[in-house]
């Protein structure tokens, strides 16, 4: 499995306890940012980039800061970010830092927050550097005016918005979705502090009056509705403002998870539902999922509602989540797992003409573990006596300071490993289940062939999704058709066939729909699939992915869509596998993605 660089995570916590309680009842000053760290641990698998924590202390007394933002870069920023909160030796941003000990003054402050943010990040757009870290804050003199955002999304009209705020008279210094996101509701944001600010001086008020009844009035909600109604997306938002004022928004879609737990104690927000689960000690049942188009707004007063923002569309719930993302710690998402493994067991036993007395069965570690335990019960069930062997071993990952390309293409085979002597050689066949197979590169330089040398009589690859056919805009890194063996492999196909007029009419009908405004586009990429069954590709990824050299037979299985949607059945967004794109953004971009393709490689030929 090529590790696939995805959603980001978030979590949020709102003590609703004065500092006291906890330290009473838990015996420690810092409950709320030590639930922060362990949220942000359990969800370290959504982000290695880089990890940022921001936090706002409602008790600091005025002139002294009361909103923290501290991030670092890097597999280890989780880590290096609460090491300079335990240490006292935060970042200095914006000459915050009039004097050495303030510092520590900051260090007390964070430990004495009532709201607590964090963020780990991946980054699907290939832009780098800590600037790009979350969380991103924009200041103000007014309590109410900062805003400190962070999010998992990915939108596909951040051009559209980018000329929005143009059009406003404002300017970005960077463009980027997050930045501009940002200033984009922040701007929505000082609106709606000014509409506090007319009616509290209509009823008389001054000074500090009025700075009060802004933070006690002031409606999240407004800001979100003029904010995220013209976003085109998948997205969880997520925010903090300087008054104490904490939101968590969900696309109407339900693209991106969420999931809220609350209590008289503390309100927290999660990507993952476990995350929340083993944070607080908790039932599967007292974790809430943050409904589509919802959001969770948590006001100053530690008061909370679900307030609907924008009317939910047709679900599409991201069903790579439940594939391979999320943790597989999830009672459900395990059990969607092993059946994702158990459905396959009739074409697997096809492709081994039912030998299971010259077969072995094993994974890919690590992620295909649990898709694996379903593959084997479902050929137990059957009554059959099945050998499972653990064959293949994730090795570390091996520094490639060779730059000469024939010793760097040595050191990428032996990524993984192999058990020696777990299968008898030129008599076994050899049945091997990874989760997903992408672009197959690591297949055809690593573990084709290290799994070679234990010389199978067959190679069964399976995969517990079906083939990926087309790009993600909404928080994977796959942005590009010709990524994909399933999309080589068909254009391969087409070669043999001669059919370069069908590329041809693809480019035509994908130009002419660009034309077209963006909310009656149709995806014209899917036509390229249409002459070849599953097989046909299957047949000729195998035959393309096989290494130089290696005379074992290789055959794919891969998951039906149908069967993706009886182990998800509430995880329906398939785009990468079908082509379905749940907004118009998706659309947009696949056609384009296959203009490019078309003009940067075909016109080459």
């Amino acid at each position: 499995m090529e590790q696939l660089k995805h959603e980001c995570g978030v979590a949020l916590v709102r003590l609703l306890k004065p500092q006291s309680y906890y330290e009473q009842k838990y015996g420690t000053q810092s409950y709320g940012l030590s639930k922060l760290y362990l949220m942000m641990e359990k969800q370290h698998n959504r982000g290695q980039e880089g990890a940022g924590i921001a936090c706002v202390n409602m008790n600091a007394p005025v002139g002294t800061e009361y909103m923290f933002r501290e991030k670092a870069l890097g597999k280890d920023a989780i880590t290096e970010v609460f090491n300079r909160i335990e240490n006292g030796k935060l970042t200095i941003e914006n000459d915050s830092m009039p004097d050495d000990g303030a510092a520590q003054n900051f260090q007390f402050s964070i430990l004495n927050s009532q709201l607590y943010m964090g963020h780990l990040r991946y980054s699907t757009t290939g832009k780098s550097g800590l600037q790009y870290v979350h969380p991103f804050l924009r200041r103000n003199n007014w309590r109410a005016k900062n805003l400190c955002l962070c999010g998992n999304f990915n939108m596909t009209n951040i051009d559209e918005i980018f000329a929005k705020m143009v059009k406003q008279g404002q300017s970005p210094r960077i463009y980027s979705d997050s930045y501009i996101t940002l200033e984009f509701m922040g701007h929505r944001l000082d609106r709606e502090v000014e509409r506090c600010f007319e009616e509290a001086r209509k009823q008389g008020l001054h000074d500090t009056d009025i700075t009060n009844y802004i933070e006690e009035h002031l409606q999240i909600g407004n800001v979100l509705r003029t904010t995220m109604t013209d976003y085109d997306g998948g997205y969880v938002m997520c925010g903090l403002t300087g008054s104490g004022e904490m939101f968590a928004m969900r696309d109407p879609w339900g693209i991106r998870p969420a999931f809220l737990y609350k209590d008289d104690e503390v309100i927290a927000v999660a990507s993952e539902r476990a995350v929340l689960q083993t944070t607080f000690d908790l039932m599967c049942e007292d974790v809430q999922e943050l409904p589509a188009g919802q959001a969770l707004i948590v006001h100053k007063d530690g008061t909370s509602i679900l307030e609907t923002i924008l009317e939910a569309k047709q679900q599409a719930c991201c069903s790579f989540e439940r594939i391979y993302f999320s943790r597989g710690s999830d009672r459900d998402i395990y059990h969607e797992r092993k059946q994702l493994g158990q459905q396959l067991t009739v074409p697997i036993l096809q492709a081994i003409n039912n030998d299971t007395d010259h077969t072995v069965f094993s994974f890919i570690p690590n992620t295909a573990e649990v898709a694996f335990y379903g593959m084997m019960e479902g050929l137990r069930s059957q009554g059959l006596n099945v050998r499972s062997e653990k064959v293949a071993w994730k090795d570390i990952k091996l520094r490639t300071f060779i730059t000469e390309a024939g010793s760097r293409n040595d050191l990428a085979s032996h990524v993984y490993d192999i058990t020696y002597g777990s299968l008898r050689p030129y008599e076994d066949n050899l049945v091997i289940i990874d989760d997903s197979i992408v672009r197959g590169t690591t297949l055809k330089e690593s573990i084709f062939k290290i799994l070679d040398r234990l010389h199978p009589k067959k190679i069964v690859m399976v995969s517990s999704s079906p083939q990926i056919r087309y790009p993600d805009y909404y928080g994977i890194d796959m942005a590009r058709l010709e990524e994909f063996c399933a999309f080589r492999a068909t254009i391969a196909l087409i070669e043999e066939r001669g059919m370069w007029q069908l590329i041809n009419d693809i480019y035509e009908a994908c130009i002419a729909e660009l034309r077209k405004p963006k909310d009656v586009q149709q995806n014209c990429v899917s036509v390229i699939y249409k002459p070849f069954t599953v097989e046909d590709i299957n047949r000729k990824m195998a035959e393309m992915l096989r290494p130089v050299g290696m005379q074992v037979p290789v055959e794919f299985v891969f998951q039906t869509i149908e069967g993706l949607h009886a182990a998800c059945p509430d995880h329906l967004g398939d785009w990468y596998f079908t082509g379905h794109y749940p907004t118009p953004g998706g659309n947009r971009l696949v056609n384009q993605a296959f203009v490019n393709y078309f003009e940067k490689e075909v016109n080459k030929l």
